[in-house]
This record gives C-alpha cells, structure tokens and sequence, in this order.
C-alpha cells in the first residue's frame, strides 16, 4: 500500500468485502450474540467497564447491531455507525422501533461527530482494520468528553497460540469430515487474508503495539481485561468446531480514558 490513493483502495476493499457478507454475518460463529450464557458474559463487561449508569455512548463499525443490542440492554443511549450502508440496513431491521438508538453511515476512523459529544466510545474487532491507527485514536479522543472511556473487545488474528495451533489443525480434520462451515471466515478466506496483509496490524494486534499509540494521543488508565469469560460462556452451547475455534487466537478486551 503506497500513498493516499493506496489507502483509499483498501478502505474499499475492506468495505466491500464486509458489505458482501452483511446477508449472512449472523449465522457466523463468533459475530452473533446469541441470549443466554454468552450475551450475558458481554454483557458484564460492558457493564464492568462502563458502569452501571446510562451514558452517550458512540458505538464503532457497529455491523448488524450486535453490540448495539447490548449496549441498549444496558440502558445506554447510543449512536451506532458503520461505513457498510448492507450492514446498517440489517441493522436498521434488526432494531426497527427500539428508542435510543441512531444510526449513521460514516468512516469509523473518521465519523466526523462533534468535539467532546460522547461519554463513551465502544467497538468490537474494528483495531485490527484500521488503516491509520494513531490518527483514528486521535478522533476517537476528541469526540470524548473529559474522562470519557474508551472500550474495545479485539485480538491478534494474525498469530494463533500454541493451543491455537493444535486447535486449528484439528478445525481442518473436522472440516475434511464434516465440509467446511460456509459462513466463517474460510468462505472468503482469500480476500480475508489479502486485506490483512495491507493492514498496519495485519502481522499481529498485540497489547504491547496499541498501548503506546493510545498513551500518545493522550489516552490515560490503560487497562487490560481478560476475554476469557466470554469465551468460556461461547463454549458452553457450541459444537465441537466452535468450541475450537474458540482457542485459536488470543484476545483481550482494552479500556482507557481521556
């Protein structure tokens, strides 16, 4: 990638490809909450790091409104935007009547939202696509009002762990037994993969590489949570596969402060 107009076309790139699995993301392990044991797992930590009052919050590359459902449980008011006009209209239907919400179609690492106008920012694996990380942290930290939190669920998919490692190879035996799961990632690995590798943390989304780019656009009180729960909870009514899927990569929830 070189240049303005490379970046430009990666952005593309990244919002066609999501766009064109907007349809079907829901039936996608790892992207639907579904009720019970896992949403309420989220649930806590959201709830752990924003705090139990409601709050402006700006939810980021909000997709098919998920998190959105989340965060409205919670009885937060929240503006949730993504720049895939496919994922907003199933969003849009997902959400249809519910009071609190707003969405809006805008670049995540530029939605252009006045100084100061929210209490808090959320997203969930947005990080690792961003294609100018400092200076989106640094939007991120104007929009906030004085002390407001930023939170982000995010991991290093470019690196499964050593149980990851195992994990995966027995996901391969599986899918040589049983075909491959068409609405995972693999359904489009290829340009999954191609936009990874033009990405800033396409080799990896560590705590040790964010940390110091919040801390420089003047994010203070980093703190690291674990996505443990959440994936324990995911365990409990998943099949084998997903079960597996589960250890793959190591994740980590990030919470800081203006």
């Amino acid at each position: 990638m070189h240049g303005t107009r490379g970046n430009s076309h990666l952005k593309e790139d990244i919002r066609d490809y999501w766009s064109r699995r907007s349809e079907t993301f829901d039936l996608a392990f790892g992207h639907r909450i579904p009720e019970g044991p896992e949403f309420e797992a989220w649930a806590a930590a959201i709830r752990e790091n924003l705090g139990p009052e409601p709050r402006r919050v700006l939810e980021l590359a909000c997709g098919t409104g998920e998190v959105t459902r989340l965060l409205l449980s919670l009885g937060h008011e929240v503006t949730a935007l993504d720049f895939s006009e496919a994922m907003l209209k199933v969003a849009r239907k997902k959400h249809a009547g519910a009071k609190g919400v707003r969405f809006l179609l805008a670049d995540a690492e530029n939605p252009m939202e006045p100084d100061e106008s929210y209490d808090a920012i959320v997203c969930r694996h947005l990080v690792w696509t961003l294609t100018t990380p400092v200076e989106a942290f640094s939007e991120w930290h104007r929009m906030l009002r004085p002390g407001g939190i930023l939170l982000f669920f995010d991991g290093d998919w470019a690196a499964p762990t050593r149980l990851g490692r195992l994990a995966g190879r027995a996901i391969a035996l599986l899918d040589k037994v049983i075909g491959t799961d068409p609405h995972y990632d693999g359904a489009m690995s290829a340009r999954h993969a191609d936009i990874m590798g033009r990405l800033p943390f396409g080799d990896g989304l560590t705590v040790q590489r964010v940390q110091p780019l919040l801390a420089a656009v003047g994010f203070r009180d980093i703190k690291i949570g674990s996505h443990g729960p959440i994936a324990r909870a995911q365990r409990r009514k998943a099949d084998l596969r997903n079960r597996l899927r589960t250890l793959l990569y190591r994740r980590f929830i990030l919470c800081c402060r203006k």
